[in-house]
C-alpha cells in the first residue's frame, strides 16, 4: 500500500512576510515633493539648491555659504534655495513652505528659504524675521549671495557668538524639579498658543469666504444668463460644452469652499472661478458668432471682469510702474490718465485694494492668476514678489506684510536684476525660540 505524503504546513510567518511583501511591491510610489527633496538633502548638509534653481545661487556660491555657516557662530542655520515655480506645490505660498520645510526636517536652528526672487526666514533662537528685513534694506540690488551671506552673518551676531559657557550642561547644573516645572509650563503656554492660532485661524477663514463667496455668486450670475441660450436647437455645440464645463468647475468650486478649513484652502477656490470664467466668456463669444477670447490672466484690477485682453503700464500711489494684466474697459482708462475700477474689500471696517489687504487673503487672491506662472510678471504676481514693500506699496497687505498676524513680514525689495527682482519675506516662528507658537502650523 502507498503511503501519503505528508504536507508540511506554511509557517503563519512566512504567510505574513509574503503578504506584506506583495502589499509594498503594489504600493505606488510617492512622488517626491520640492520640501521633500530638500529636508532630505538639509539631513547632511547646511546648504541645499535645488537643480532648478543654479541660477539663483551658483555652486561656488553654496559652497561659500556652506562653509560660512560651518565655520561660523550662527548655529544651526538651514538654507534651501528653490525655484520660484515650486511654490505651485504649497498654493503660492512661501510662508507655508518654509513651514513644511521645518516640520519635514524637525529640527531646532535657523531656516532660511530661497524661493525664486523670495526670501522666506524662521528662527527658534532669533528674530529672524527683523535680520530679513534689516538684510533686505540694506543689501538691495546685490543679489542671492550676498543677501545670504549677510542674512548668517547677522544670525550669528544676534546669537552672541553661539552662547557658549565655561560651566557644564543645563542637566548638570539645574535641578530635574525645575526641569520638570519648565515643561509643563512650556507644554501649557504652547496649548495656548496653538488654540489661538486656530481661534485667529477660524475668523480669517470666515472673513476671506465672505469675499470668495462675491466670486462664487458672480460666476453663478453668469453661468445663469446663458441658461436659454445654450438651450437653443442651432446653439454652438463647443459653447454648450464649455457651458456644461463652466457649470462643472462651478460646482467643484461650491464644494472646495464649503470644505475649506484654512484660508490656504480657498486657493482652488479662486482657481477654478477664474477658469469658469473663462469658459463662460468663450461660450459666450461662440454663441454670438465672435472668435472666443485669448486665454489670458484675467484683468488685475478687478478678476471679476474676465480675461485680460493686453497689459498695460501701471503704478499704484507712489509705486514703479509695471505691466499688469487688464480688461478693455481698464485698459482705457489707465491709458487715458484715469483710476481703473478696482476691487475693494472692506478689511477692519475700511475699504482698501484687494491687494493691499492682510497676508491671508494671499491665497485666494492668488488662486485667479496660479494658472498662468512660469517667469517675469505673472510668476511672482500675487505671492508678493513684484508689489513687495520695495515698491512702495501702504498698508500690511499681503504684497508688503505680515503673515497671519505676527509671525512672518515682509523684507522688501533687494532686487534689481534678472534673478532677483522680487521681495525678501522674513519672520520668526512665534518670535525669540517659540517656533510657530508652540509648534501649531
Amino acid at each position: 500500500m502507498r503511503t501519503r505524503k505528508k504536507r508540511c504546513a506554511r509557517p503563519v510567518w512566512a504567510i505574513e512576510l509574503a503578504a506584506l511583501l506583495a502589499l509594498a511591491l503594489s504600493a505606488p510610489a510617492h512622488a517626491a515633493t520640492t520640501v521633500d527633496r530638500a529636508a532630505t538633502c538639509l539631513e547632511d548638509r547646511p546648504v541645499c539648491v535645488d537643480h532648478r534653481a543654479t541660477n539663483i545661487l551658483g555652486g561656488s556660491a553654496e559652497r561659500e555659504l556652506t562653509q560660512r555657516i560651518e565655520n561660523g557662530d550662527a548655529g544651526a542655520v538651514y538654507v534651501a534655495v528653490v525655484p520660484g515655480s515650486a511654490l505651485s506645490e504649497t498654493g503660492g505660498s512661501a510662508d507655508t513652505m518654509l513651514r513644511e520645510l521645518h516640520d519635514a526636517l524637525g529640527r531646532q536652528g535657523t531656516y532660511a528659504l530661497v524661493a525664486g526672487s523670495k526670501l522666506r526666514a524662521g528662527s527658534t533662537d532669533v528674530h529672524a524675521g527683523d535680520i530679513a528685513r534689516q538684510v533686505a534694506a540694506d543689501d538691495r540690488g546685490k543679489g542671492a549671495q550676498a543677501v545670504l551671506d549677510d542674512f548668517v552673518d547677522r544670525v550669528a551676531d544676534a546669537r552672541g557668538g553661539g552662547g557658549g559657557g565655561t560651566g557644564g550642561g543645563i542637566g548638570s547644573t539645574v535641578p530635574l524639579i525645575i526641569l520638570a516645572v519648565i515643561f509643563v509650563l512650556g507644554f501649557a503656554y504652547a496649548g495656548r498658543q496653538r488654540r489661538r492660532r486656530r481661534e485667529e485661524e477660524r475668523a480669517q477663514l470666515e472673513e476671506v469666504k465672505r469675499v470668495a463667496r462675491d466670486d462664487l455668486v458672480a460666476l453663478g450670475d453668469d453661468i445663469r444668463s446663458l441658461d436659454l441660450d445654450v438651450e437653443m436647437p442651432n446653439a454652438d455645440r463647443t459653447a454648450v460644452d464649455e457651458y456644461g464645463q463652466a457649470v462643472e468647475l462651478y460646482t467643484r468650486a461650491e464644494e472646495a469652499f464649503d470644505a475649506a478649513q484654512r484660508p490656504d484652502d480657498l486657493a482652488p477656490v479662486t482657481s477654478m472661478v477664474q477658469d469658469g470664467r473663462y469658459k463662460m466668456a468663450s461660450a459666450r463669444a461662440r454663441l454670438e458668432g465672435r472668435e472666443p477670447p485669448e486665454h489670458r490672466p484675467p484683468c488685475f484690477f478687478d478678476p471679476r471682469h474676465g480675461p485680460s485682453v493686453r497689459d498695460v503700464e501701471w503704478a499704484p500711489p507712489g509705486g514703479a510702474p509695471r505691466p499688469v494684466p487688464a480688461c478693455a474697459a481698464d485698459a482705457q482708462r489707465v491709458e487715458s490718465g484715469q483710476d481703473p475700477s478696482m476691487r475693494e474689500i472692506e478689511v477692519g471696517g475700511r475699504s482698501v485694494p484687494y491687494w493691499n489687504a492682510p497676508a491671508y487673503y494671499g491665497p485666494w487672491a492668488g488662486g485667479f492668476f496660479g494658472g498662468f506662472g512660469g517667469g517675469g510678471f505673472l510668476g511672482g504676481l500675487l505671492v508678493g514678489e513684484m508689489l513687495g514693500g520695495g515698491f512702495g506699496w501702504g498698508g500690511p497687505g499681503f504684497f508688503g506684510g505680515g503673515w497671519g498676524g505676527d509671525d512672518f513680514g515682509d523684507g522688501g525689495d533687494f532686487g534689481g536684476g534678472d534673478d532677483f527682482g522680487g521681495d525678501i519675506g522674513g519672520g520668526d516662528f512665534g518670535g525669540g525660540g517659540d517656533f510657530g507658537g508652540g509648534g501649531d502650523f
